[in-house]
């Protein structure tokens, strides 16, 4: 009666329908009608996100003179970081940035749990972000939004973290959906990126949070898309050497752009304990950037789509208005070319400074800028075919997401989804896959996974080592030893000897560290001799362990480290070289069996 008088009334219905659920409801079932609720909410938050980005986009520029350059553009970027860095630091106390590399760390060492706060907070600092300015985009956020929310809802009904991951998966499958309006898309993205295996069991409750996303968001914001693009120019099997060249330089430029990210990175990391100097660092050069370069404002999808809408040069040069070259039609190229070098520097200027957003926008951004500079050099150099540069600029968009996402489907499928260019399906590919390849070359990971990855901690399709990246070390860590100090004598030793589940005795000091072990299976020559059990004592029977773990050591090291040292119990130190505990061979191959049969039984 006590428990039950401190549980809230949320609680007790949760319980009730809980215990409803598992008597009417089958497990499958279940995971199906959370799917679809997963996929209205991440339709909801995409809608919500972008409303609020067009609302404040539209009150702070609604005013500005398309003919010259503005001088807000340098005020705005600076007040939108610093309203996100205080939104951050006060209210969300936590940090939010890398949205989709949060839910890979989430998947591989949290069990699949999100905290509730980013079922919201993600929303708001980058609707604050974008909307002052900040050179990022909105599709990270929503995707850690809609995975924070499946996850949310799968803790809510204690379910399993198998579970909890793929309802990770349909957040983040319809959040991409919602977001553009692309079905498919979303089914690949959550198989490429987020890694989740695409067995029968989880691709009914992904396909569902997808469609539901995005006939949601057909309803929410009707049947525009988020980009328009109409074909004027049948490809042609003539035009293949330019598209293989596309990928190419695609790749390259998915290079450049991962390359130079982690270098900003790097250095902003170096001031995360100082974030007034992070806010004047970054948002000095954001706000010069776009002051400059007025096309690096926000997600800049209003500039994508004049380079896949134009027809003319004169719809071209709308690219330079609100800048300083605005009337300087002969600086186009220039002016391309520019912006396409420094939307990278931007991005990170943005997050950086204390901005939130992802780079899912700005790889589309960079993409299309890329394709129609890159065809519009070939037609003035009269290299081949001639290329259409509208064709060349969507390609360009899948190109570039490929080789930065080491995405080659979901850039293919995107993009044809998002702009109806299915005609375009196989110069699509071609790009995508050019791309793709030309990028592994230089970069095993995409920018979402590098992080993880250098650490070990990145989840692939291999299923070894993915079971293996899933297993928490704690989860197989015995912490009932019998430890002894090293002046025990061997009569109390056999004391601990008779308590012990292992076959080995930890040696340590007053302060817990280790000092060696006894090996219980060798000291049978004495253990039974009483007249011995005041000659002997724990420092000399200790040895040496066969080898030492580190607690924060990758489950692939700890295997390997079983392996070569055929040891059957190996100890576990902290990073202060105290005890913690031991590891048994036995006990790690039956977890690691256990978790490769669920995994594969679906």
């Amino acid at each position: 009666m006590a428990e039950q008088a401190h549980e809230t009334p949320i609680s007790l219905w949760v319980a009730r329908l809980h215990a409803w659920r598992e008597e009417h409801v089958s497990e499958r079932m279940f995971v199906l009608i959370l799917a679809f609720f997963v996929g209205f909410f991440a339709a909801v938050a995409a809608f919500t996100l972008h409303w609020f980005i067009n609302q404040i986009v539209a009150l702070l520029t609604s005013q500005f003179d398309a003919t010259g350059s503005n001088w807000l553009y340098l005020v705005y970027p600076v007040i939108g970081i610093y309203l996100t860095s205080l939104f951050v630091r006060y209210i969300v106390k936590d940090n939010i940035s890398h949205g989709i590399t949060r839910i890979l760390y989430a998947i591989s060492q949290n069990r699949s749990r999100l905290k509730s706060h980013n079922t919201w907070s993600s929303v708001i600092a980058s609707a604050i972000t974008i909307g002052f300015g900040g050179s990022v985009g909105a599709e990270a956020p929503i995707v850690l939004t809609g995975s924070a929310i499946g996850s949310n809802l799968g803790k809510l009904f204690k379910l399993d973290s198998h579970t909890l991951m793929l309802l990770i998966g349909c957040g983040a499958a319809g959040a991409i959906a919602g977001i553009f309006k692309a079905p498919i898309a979303g089914l690949v993205f959550t198989l490429e990126v987020l890694m989740i295996d695409l067995t029968m069991a989880s691709l009914l409750p992904i396909l569902v949070s997808c469609v539901t996303a995005t006939c949601f968001t057909y309803i929410f914001s009707g049947d525009a898309a988020l980009f328009t693009f109409h074909l004027d120019n049948q490809w042609t099997v003539q035009r293949i050497p330019a598209c293989l060249l596309l990928g190419v330089f695609c790749g390259l430029v998915s290079l450049y752009f991962i390359r130079t990210m982690s270098f900003a990175e790097g250095i902003f990391a170096r001031f995360k304990d100082r974030p007034y100097v992070r806010l004047v660092i970054g948002g000095t050069i954001l706000s010069l950037l776009i002051f400059l370069f007025p096309a690096l404002f926000g997600e800049g999808y209003n500039s994508i789509n004049l380079l896949l809408n134009g027809k003319t040069e004169a719809d071209w040069n709308q690219i330079l208005n609100n800048s300083l070259f605005s009337g300087h039609p002969n600086v186009l190229i220039s002016y391309i070319a520019f912006v396409l070098l420094l939307k990278v520097f931007a991005t990170s200027a943005t997050n950086g400074g204390g901005g939130c957003g992802g780079t899912f926008a700005p790889s589309l951004f960079i993409g299309c800028f890329a394709g129609f500079l890159f065809s519009r050099l070939w037609n003035m150099h009269e290299i081949g075919v001639y290329v259409p540069e509208k064709n060349f600029a969507l390609m360009g968009m899948a190109g570039v997401m490929s080789g930065v996402m080491h995405a080659p489907l979901t850039g293919i499928f995107l993009i044809a989804e998002l702009t109806g260019g299915y005609s375009l399906f196989l110069p699509l590919m071609i790009v995508s896959v050019t791309s793709y390849l030309t990028i592994i070359i230089f970069e095993p990971h995409s920018i979402y996974g590098s992080r993880l990855a250098r650490e070990g901690l990145l989840i692939t399709h291999h299923t070894d080592h993915a079971v293996l990246t899933l297993m928490q070390l704690d989860s197989c860590l015995d912490r009932d030893y019998q430890a002894v100090p090293p002046d025990m004598e061997l009569g109390q030793m056999v004391h601990k000897i008779s308590r012990s589940r292992s076959s080995v005795l930890p040696v340590t000091d007053a302060a817990g560290n280790l000092l060696g072990e006894v090996d219980i299976t060798k000291i049978r020559n004495v253990v039974f001799r009483t007249e011995l059990y005041h000659h002997f004592t724990a420092s000399q029977l200790m040895k040496e362990p066969a080898a030492t773990l580190t607690d924060q050591l990758p489950m692939t090291d700890v295997m390997r480290t079983f392996d070569q040292t055929h040891a059957d119990w190996l100890p576990v130190l902290d990073a202060d070289n105290h005890l913690k505990g031991y590891i048994s061979r036995q006990r790690l191959y039956s977890q690691y069996r256990e978790m490769v049969a669920d995994m594969s039984e679906d």
